[in-house]
This record gives structure tokens, sequence and C-alpha cells, in this order.
């Protein structure tokens, strides 16, 4: 899942990507309102982290603008005000859910993966490909019932081919799909970690789960 924070204060946007990425959520910063438009407009986002009080464009007007675009991600509006009429002014200007500052990492990623149930994807608790199992739930990922230690950016990357099983993936694609809006991959990047993680299935028993298709990209095999 690809998030935004939307937070002028780094010392609390800062805390919380960090804690979001080791969830294996692949996460932007922008810094006012105005950025974060400007985000949105070039990146399709499943969750939004919205505070209310923002600098150049406050978040309930952001907030507002999205909806009225038809920017279809789900929002979580952050904000000191705990009082019910500012839930209610965040709830009817379109966000999806409210939390009110200061608030605990563990509930912040609880509400992330409450939401994230309200997508209208239908996700499996496990994905399955042949002898390939991996579990969003707790991250494992298992070959033949033997564990795969896989990086950060290896498990969203088999991930990634599990959600899209009879697609063929381009680098391109899966730069947008898994790396950050101000920390973009080459192809190079893309091929290296393919390879590596192509090792790690190798080690395992697989023999050419990851298929490369000359000249577009990569697809799950058979193996």
């Amino acid at each position: 899942m690809r998030i935004l924070i939307v937070e002028d204060e780094q010392r609390i946007a800062k805390p919380i990507a960090e804690d979001l990425k080791h969830q294996h959520y692949i996460v932007d910063i922008a810094h006012d309102g105005i950025e974060g438009w400007q985000y949105t407009q070039s990146t399709q986002y499943d969750l939004i982290l919205l505070d209310m009080m923002l600098p150049q464009l406050d978040g309930i007007s952001l907030c507002k603008r999205l909806r009225t675009a038809r920017y279809n991600a789900l929002i979580l509006m952050l904000s000191a005000r705990g009082t019910t009429a500012d839930k209610v002014v965040g709830l009817d200007a379109g966000a999806d859910d409210y939390l009110v500052k200061p608030f605990e990492l563990e509930e912040l990623a609880a509400r992330v993966r409450a939401l994230s149930r309200r997508t209208p994807e239908t996700r499996p608790s496990i994905l399955v490909h042949g002898d390939l199992q991996l579990d969003p739930g707790s991250c494992n990922v298992t070959y033949r019932g033997k564990r795969l230690s896989l990086t950060p950016k290896e498990y969203m990357l088999l991930e990634c081919f599990l959600r899209n099983q009879n697609q063929v993936l381009t680098r391109s694609s899966l730069i947008d799909k898994l790396w950050n809006y101000d920390k973009l991959a080459g192809k190079e990047t893309v091929k290296t970690h393919i390879t590596n993680l192509r090792k790690k299935l190798k080690a395992a028993g697989s023999q050419n789960l990851i298929e490369t298709v000359y000249g577009i990209g990569y697809r799950l095999g058979n193996s």
C-alpha cells in the first residue's frame, strides 16, 4: 500500500514514516497542503494521512479539493483538536477516519490496517502461487515450507508479483509502485533487486519463479 503523509511538523512526520516503512508500506511526505495536492496529481495513493492544520492549504480544504476531484484514496485526518464538532468537520469534508494528537504509533498502525480493509480489492489473507506463500499479516514468506529471509524491498517486489499474478509488470510500473516519490530508482536498481530475489528463491528450490519477458518486464512463472 502506498501512503502519503501531509504533515508540516518534521518531528511528527518522520517517526510515522519510519514506522510505516518498517511495516512494508511505501511512504512519501509532503510538508504543506499545496505540496500534498501536487503529490496526488502525479501519484495514486491508497491512503493519505492528512494533518488538519497545514500551511499554504489547510487539511480540510485539501480534503474537500481531493474529493471534488474524485481522488479516491482513503483519508485519515490527524489533528490536535479532539472535540466532536472538529471530528464532524473533518469527516464531513470527506475523511474516512479521524485521529486525535498526540497518539501512539501502535494505534496509528491499527487504524491504517483497519482502513486498508475497506479498499475495494479482494485481498486473501495469504497469497499463494504454487509452492510459494506470502502472509501479509505477519510478512512471512515461505517456499515449500522453507521460510525466506527477504529485505523490505524484496518482500514488496514479491508481494507485487503475487497481487498481479496474471500480468507482466514493466520496470517502470514497479518503480511507480514500490519506490518513494522523492527517491525514484533507475531500471538497473529494479534489475538488481530482482536478481537478488531470484537468488533467494533459487536457494529455496525455485528455478524460474520470476520470468523475464524480454523487452517488456517480468511476470510470475510456474517453478
